[in-house]
């Protein structure tokens, strides 16, 4: 029989494993790793979509094509199924999304030698944490993908239980654990106690709230200023003066929607914004960034200057200079902590929340496992360190505990 396959269908990254003979076996489903960047990339000459580290070299290299990533952020949400010409072609999120799967399970069927009719895909808590509606039409968004990419079977495991699962070490009787687990769109907690060679789940919690949503706070505080946001414009008829609109620099900020920018709309809307600014040469950069199609390039751009000031100089400028020479935005470990202040904040209420679920107090925590790429944000773990002081920190594999445990969790479900 099949064994089952797991998929960590991650925000910004994914990956795929399995129990291979009793032994825990990582499916190396990029060329590059363990992982897969989960972005896509369709090239203006309607060839074939490209995935992961091929999506983002077409994009770095200015190929002709529309590149996505973040296509999980709106599952659950009317976005997913609205077509869109994508590459001189109509298609939908809910296909984009079913193409990248079909890829993975292909992929992993060649590397193995098996055929997968069945999975087990980690999710979030919460998709979104505060409509549970949308929440559960996230996952059946999700469920009908894996259908149509190819599976019978589809099964799905909370991804901060799947950690603790791979975090556990036997022997480690009446430990009480807590993963941390920031991903690219949510962040998920698991209270777990071990007890030999069996993990107990005590409570589990979750916000959406994840590492896009830092990358859209800084850019909204770091780098749209210099395209023009919180400028003013002057009225066409009368005196005084309007302010900028902020919602497109909002959409610009985001990872999932820049796509849904590039139209003549949206260049006709800022064409006019800029014949009415005050300081007109900020909206033409974000003229030239729309009509250029390099939301993502800037958005990238965001996300490595994140993590160097996140890094032992705590100092770097975030470069913007395919924007305009010599343009770049400074940004240091104390502008970033100001910008993702009341980030921090969410996250200590959301771990006090999984605790007190369980009736556990903060001192009684031994250990905390911090998962996901988000997690290794110096923030995040000086607001764990204050809200559970007696804790061990522990960085798990920040990008492969969540499909480890998936594997994990496997055993006997095939």
């Amino acid at each position: 029989m099949s064994p089952t396959l797991a998929i960590d269908f991650g925000t910004s990254n994914s990956a795929a494993a399995m129990i291979d003979n009793g032994e825990l076996r990582r499916i190396p489903i990029s060329a590059h790793g363990d992982t897969l960047p989960t972005a896509v990339f369709f090239p203006e000459d309607r060839g074939p979509m490209m995935i992961g580290e091929e999506a983002v070299a077409a994009l770095i290299a200015r190929d002709e094509g529309r590149f996505m990533r973040a296509l999980k952020s709106i599952l659950g949400t009317t976005l997913f199924h609205e077509s869109r010409l994508i590459a001189g072609k109509r298609r939908t999120m809910a296909q984009i999304v079913t193409q990248f799967l079909i890829s993975v399970k292909t992929n992993a069927e060649q590397t193995t030698g098996y055929r997968f009719s069945a999975v087990l895909s980690g999710r979030p808590v919460h998709f979104h944490s505060a409509d549970p509606t949308r929440d559960q039409k996230a996952q059946e968004d999700l469920r009908h993908c894996y259908h149509q990419a190819g599976f019978d079977r589809v099964d799905f495991l909370y991804e901060p239980e799947a950690a603790a699962l791979a975090s556990h070490a036997p022997g480690q009787g009446g430990q009480l654990g807590l993963i941390v687990d920031i991903g690219g769109g949510t962040s998920d907690f698991t209270l777990f106690r071990s007890r030999g060679d069996r993990v107990d789940i005590l409570s589990s919690h979750g916000i959406r709230l994840g590492g896009t949503d830092f990358d859209h706070a800084i850019s909204l505080s770091h780098v749209m200023p210099l395209l023009g946001q919180g400028g003013e414009l002057r009225r066409s008829m009368g005196q005084g003066l309007l302010p900028v609109p902020n919602a497109l620099y909002s959409e610009l900020a985001n990872w999932a929607k820049i796509p849904f920018l590039y139209t003549r709309d949206t260049l006709r809307r800022i064409e006019d914004m800029q014949r009415h600014a005050v300081e007109p040469e900020k909206i033409g950069r974000l003229h030239h960034v729309i009509e250029e199609e390099l939301g993502h390039q800037l958005a990238f751009a965001v996300e490595k200057g994140k993590i160097a000031a996140n890094g032992p100089a705590q100092e770097a400028a975030i470069r913007l200079d395919f924007i305009q020479r010599d343009l770049d935005a400074p940004i240091t470990a104390r502008s970033m902590d100001a910008a993702l202040a009341d980030f921090r904040a969410r996250l200590g209420q959301a771990i006090e929340e999984t605790l007190t679920a369980a009736d556990i107090r903060p001192d009684q925590i031994d250990a905390a496992v911090l998962v996901g790429g988000s997690s290794l944000m110096n923030m995040v773990a000086a607001e764990v360190q204050d809200r559970c002081p007696a804790a061990q920190l522990r960085y798990s594999d920040a990008f492969t505990a969540v499909v480890d445990g998936l594997a994990l969790a496997t055993q006997g479900r095939s």
